[in-house]
């Protein structure tokens, strides 16, 4: 069976962040898992290179357009490469293959009827490249993305007739639960399919900077809409529009995108693959974004974490394991050295280094590094027990792209290494003359180091691959085989002796990001509500509109672990916008109580960290001696409605 696996193309008006690399580990990681259990994979990343803001940013930074995109694009393929990251394909929209097929694909789509010509004038976001309807506009005028100004404009397009594939998406959802992972972001992709879908404009005039019209078409003053454009290298990269060679791979197992351009992948393409006759992807998988120390990063703030600098000093690997562990995937992630520190220090140096070290040191001294596990089942049926349902459990966690209970759970294979040495003392039974069953405890962490590497190598290629070595196997199918599947023991072997694998790290070895302003949400102990009372200050009418006030329903919501007053509540905004807001209300609300009713909130405050998770709202409340109400719209109004 083939699995196909992608990253989104990265956009080149800047270099590679920290959230580009969460991405790519985790396809990689995807890959590498896949290609263990013996799956045929196709692995594609690349770069987005067409559209008005790179000729907008080749144009600031002096540059031709072109050689602007190739360097950009050439940093992003070389910090890959030095990453080992295991790609197939490195795509350029840039590609004349790729050409060729857009443009193959606008043909078909021409002739099914699904484009036609007309006028468009709306509002357009540069920054995103879309075409937004004055109701979707914060305060008339705003982007309802990234907040950035629009401009109207009104040019000649060709549209795709996207409403016409507005049941058909709907059903597919139905029909299709995993589509969308994690399913809590399906939620806000179905209610904006169910707000009514518009043609979408997929030719631009005012610039040309894109894909050129087919030649059948006779019309040179058009280029394509650069989503269009971008979103068919799935199928281009595969041979479709020149030799279809390797679209043997399509559909695609598991599409892996950031949360702000889900929309753009679970409604433009799915619809586009319809007209085209092709199957859809099997599932979009759409994460979270990075923090850095609980602030968003921007270039503004200095705080932007490049991710070759953290590799130059923490290591490649330990920053995969990091991001990989951190966060649930689909939920916002908090870049801290500190965090980080201590995943090093106590998991990776401690529980997974620390377990070879004393092997290897109880291997030399007691049997000359030589390691055999002919009695590790007379002595340790309940270790190797307690193993074995580990490992069975592992792949449900992968297939749900929960690479942290992934992790998690793997881990626990250290804790009974470490927990049976210290049970059965192999230097206390070797003083008692049982040299058997010192020699047999001995081996079985030796098999679970082993068995442990192997199912961590898709996140720790090199790192498992030198444990692999000091215990004298390869890890690959056949081993994934014998000790996972076969659930066999290591035969005997003279272990190596390997330096330590994870130096411990005492102090941060990378700059502190810049202070943030002070902010009073960041202090856990305050309620993330504000209460209605009496204010001393007078403030001019300009600034109460600063603040952006919305009715969100309450699509999810769960108690926050060790907190009395938390809860934690996914509310939708309207239009897609689904934001986190951590609520001091826990005295006198249940989580259950929420679910799908009502809230007024705050919408436009900065993020901030409270029991180390992101909130990114505030809830309006009223707090007296009587206690605490939410304050809600007298009649239900629909989701993100302006209050004021």
């Amino acid at each position: 069976m083939s699995k196909y696996i992608t990253t989104p193309i990265y956009y080149v008006n800047g270099e590679a962040h920290i959230g580009h690399a969460y991405t790519t580990f985790i396809a990689d990681t995807m890959t590498r898992y896949e290609k263990l259990k013996g799956e045929n994979t196709y692995f594609l990343t690349g770069t987005d290179e067409h559209g008005q803001k790179i000729e907008e940013s080749a144009q600031k930074n002096g540059k031709p357009t072109q050689e602007f995109a190739d360097e950009i694009s050439a940093s992003f393929k070389n910090l890959w490469d030095e990453f080992e990251i295991n790609y197939d394909k490195f795509i350029r929209t840039t590609d004349e293959d790729h050409k060729k097929g857009v443009q193959k694909a606008f043909e078909v789509m021409h002739a099914k009827g699904d484009i036609y010509k007309d006028f468009y004038e709306g509002h357009y976001c540069v920054s995103c490249e879309t075409f937004f309807p004055e109701t979707q506009l914060i305060d008339g005028e705003y982007c309802p993305d990234c907040g950035r100004s629009t401009s109207v404009v009104k040019e000649e397009s060709y549209f795709f007739r996207l409403s016409k594939y507005e049941d058909a998406l709907l059903k597919h959802y139905s029909d299709n639960p995993n589509f969308i992972l994690p399913r809590s972001r399906a939620n806000e992709v179905i209610n904006f399919v169910k707000g009514g879908l518009r043609d979408l404009s997929v030719t631009r005039t005012s610039f040309t900077w894109g894909v050129k019209m087919p030649e059948s078409m006779h019309d040179d003053k058009h280029v394509m809409y650069v989503w269009l454009d971008a979103l068919l290298n799935y199928i281009t990269a595969l041979g479709y529009g020149k030799d279809n060679a390797n679209m043997r791979y399509w559909p695609a197992s598991t599409q892996f995108v950031g949360k702000d351009i889900l929309r753009f992948h679970a409604i433009y393409w799915p619809a586009f693959l319809m007209s085209l006759d092709l199957p859809l992807p099997k599932r979009i998988g759409a994460h979270g974004w990075w923090t850095r120390d609980g602030e968003k990063m921007s270039k503004s703030k200095g705080n932007v974490i490049a991710p070759k600098e953290v590799a130059d000093v923490y290591g490649v690997e330990n920053l995969r394991y990091f991001m990989l562990r951190e966060v649930p995937f689909g939920q916002d992630g908090d870049f801290s050295q500190r965090a980080f520190i201590d995943r090093i220090n106590s998991e990776l140096s401690n529980d997974l280094g620390n377990l070879l070290n004393r092997i290897i040191g109880m291997s030399g001294k007691y049997s000359e590094y030589e390691i055999d596990s002919v009695d590790v089942e007379k002595f340790h049926k309940k270790e190797i027990d307690a193993m074995n349902i580990i490992l069975d459990s592992l792949d449900s966690y992968m297939e749900n792209l929960q690479t942290h209970r992934y992790l998690e759970e793997l881990w626990k294979l250290f804790s009974i290494g470490n927990k049976a040495i210290e049970e059965h003392a192999p230097w206390v039974k070797m003083k008692e003359d049982k040299k058997d069953e010192a020699l047999a405890t001995v081996a079985l962490v030796a098999n679970i180091l082993a068995k442990a590497s192997i199912m961590l190598s898709p996140v720790m290629p090199k790192t498992t691959n030198i444990v692999a070595d000091a215990l004298n196997f390869t890890i690959d199918n056949s081993s994934y085989k014998e000790l996972i599947l076969d659930k066999k023991l290591l035969k005997l072997f003279n272990i190596k002796v390997v330096p330590p694998l994870f130096p411990r790290v005492d102090e941060p070895l990378m700059p502190e990001a810049p202070a943030a302003e002070p902010n009073k949400q960041e202090d856990d102990k305050k309620e993330v509500t504000v209460a209605a009372k009496e204010e001393d200050n007078l403030i001019e009418i300009g600034q109460f509109f600063e603040t952006s006030l919305k009715v969100g329903v309450v699509i999810e919501a769960e108690e926050v672990p060790k907190s009395k007053t938390l809860l934690k509540l996914q509310v939708d905004l309207g239009n897609g916008v689904i934001k986190q807001v951590l609520a001091g209300i826990r005295e006198f609300y249940s989580a259950e109580s929420l679910l799908n009713t009502q809230v007024c909130v705050v919408a436009n405050l900065k993020p901030a960290k409270l029991m180390g998770m992101v909130s990114e709202g505030m809830l309006l409340a009223a707090k007296d001696e009587d206690g605490l109400c939410l304050i809600r719209p007298e009649k239900p109004k629909k989701a993100g409605t302006p209050i004021g």
